[in-house]
């Protein structure tokens, strides 16, 4: 029998299904390797191990009765820290929160109980998830299990680096800007920040109406899989959409013969990987195998509008922190969080009048270009995973690059549904991924576009010697 940590969700049920394998075995072994491997790439801040032995115990005797909750039953899942659970502290990432345990679930944990999956560890965030890089003054820095080297991305950096290393098949992340994406990417993951309301979430983020709680697995099977699971409604998020009757599962079947796909490859003026860029042309036009349409086209949008108008929303929600505690504890936050909140108070009330203005714009714009396009493809981010400790990457001048990220954040503003798919990896063994977005409510369509090209390019995952 293959390593059970290395089985994605599905495979997992297959094996439980035919008595192969055993959801007690399968966490004993994610809890092994977690033991040994974490201590390499700090994925985890906190893992409950007689919790997750407890209730995959029950798990298995559900499977031995032929009465599983759902196919995820028994699959090990870890819980980005910005996400409360119910029992663990909810840190966020932050020394100047107090550590109280949570009294209730998340909707998208609840949600994931009641399937029958096992919630084990918690992951590390940057703090309050302000940065694309995971590292925190509270837990230090989390690294990549493609190379230990290497930024696994972030804010959800934790959830990506336990899935690429066998920590789980499946994580939660949380998106306000590309932070379930940048990870996944960095990683060799499928994630996906689905049509915002899709996924419930409580408590309201810092960021408001641009954060989104998404699925992050090895495969989009495993992340429809989570779909099912966790995209119904909770009366305790303001935004929710209704009820709907879709079966993600069900919707990767099918091919994508005919459907008409744009393919943009810059969205503005900023510095553009040269291996990202070839990978991802050479993944553009293998869309055409599949029996797509492919068209190269500009995006409709500029993107210093856009970025602009994501900065004024992102630094004016931040510099609430500045009175969520006292002046004196200020130093106690990350600098980069520190100086971004401070960054905010500098706008003014007519500033975020006009960037609401232009988000709504932007959306008009994708909306009607997703009436003409079945399909947007784009780089998911523009640069590989670069060193740990930085929060930039160093750009062609040699300075930090502030645009290394130009390609999430518009669908966090407009609201559509973007997941990232990879599409091979560097000359220096890091992957790349691809961002496929779509027509608001498409998700399905996201995962099923991800899903096939994945099974024609599959992603092989490394195992390190130091995690062996």
């Amino acid at each position: 029998m293959k390593d059970l940590t290395q089985q994605s969700a599905a495979g997992l049920s297959h094996l439980y299904r035919k008595g192969k394998a055993s959801p007690l075995e399968a966490m004993k072994a994610v809890l092994a390797r977690t033991a040994t491997v974490n201590r390499t790439i700090n994925a985890f801040c906190t893992v409950d191990g007689d919790a997750a032995l407890k209730a995959a115990r029950a798990s298995e005797r559900r499977w031995q009765k032929g009465k599983p909750l759902s196919p995820l039953d028994g699959v090990p899942v870890s819980i980005k820290e910005l996400v409360r659970v119910k029992g663990w502290p909810a840190s966020m990432g932050s020394r100047l929160t107090d550590k109280t345990p949570a009294d209730a679930d998340a909707p998208a944990v609840a949600r994931l109980r009641e399937a029958g999956a096992i919630v084990f560890a918690q992951s590390t965030s940057s703090e309050y998830g302000h940065k694309g890089v995971t590292d925190s003054p509270l837990h230090g820095i989390t690294r990549n299990p493609w190379n230990t080297g290497r930024t696994p991305g972030g804010s959800s950096g934790g959830a990506g680096a336990a899935v690429a290393a066998g920590l789980g098949p499946l994580a939660i992340g949380t998106d306000g800007g590309g932070s379930v994406r940048i990870p996944s990417s960095f990683n060799g993951l499928v994630g996906l920040k689905a049509t915002f309301g899709r996924v419930p979430a409580w408590p309201p983020s810092l960021t408001g109406d641009l954060a989104n709680t998404g699925p992050m697995a090895r495969t989009a099977l495993d992340c429809a899989l989570m779909m099912n699971a966790i995209a119904r409604p909770d009366a305790r998020d303001a935004w929710a959409l209704p009820a709907d009757e879709t079966d993600y599962a069900r919707k990767l079947d099918g091919k994508l013969k005919k459907l008409k796909v744009g393919f943009v490859l810059r969205f503005g003026d900023h510095p553009l990987d040269i291996e990202v860029a070839a990978l991802v042309t050479r993944a553009a036009r293998q869309f055409e195998a599949l029996g797509c349409k492919v068209e190269e086209v500009e995006a409709p949008f500029s993107y210093a509008e856009a970025g602009r108008a994501f900065v004024i929303h992102w630094l004016t929600a931040l510099q609430r922190l500045l009175r969520l505690f006292p002046e004196s504890n200020h130093d106690q936050f990350d600098p980069s969080l520190l100086a971004g909140a401070k960054a905010g108070l500098r706008y003014s009330m007519q500033d975020l009048v006009e960037a609401q203005v232009t988000r709504r714009e932007l959306a008009i714009a994708w909306n009607l270009f997703f009436e003409k396009y079945d399909l947007l493809l784009s780089p998911t981010v523009a640069v590989q995973p670069f060193e740990v400790g930085k929060n930039l990457p160093d750009g062609p001048d040699g300075k930090g690059n502030p645009l290394w990220s130009p390609y999430t954040s518009p669908f966090n503003l407009s609201r559509h549904p973007a997941a990232t798919v990879p599409c091979g990896t560097s000359r220096d063994g890091l992957p790349i991924g691809l961002q496929i977005a779509a027509a608001h409510y498409e998700d399905g369509l996201v995962l099923r576009a991800a899903a096939r090209y994945a099974e024609a390019h599959p992603l092989k995952f490394p195992v390190l010697p130091e995690m062996m």
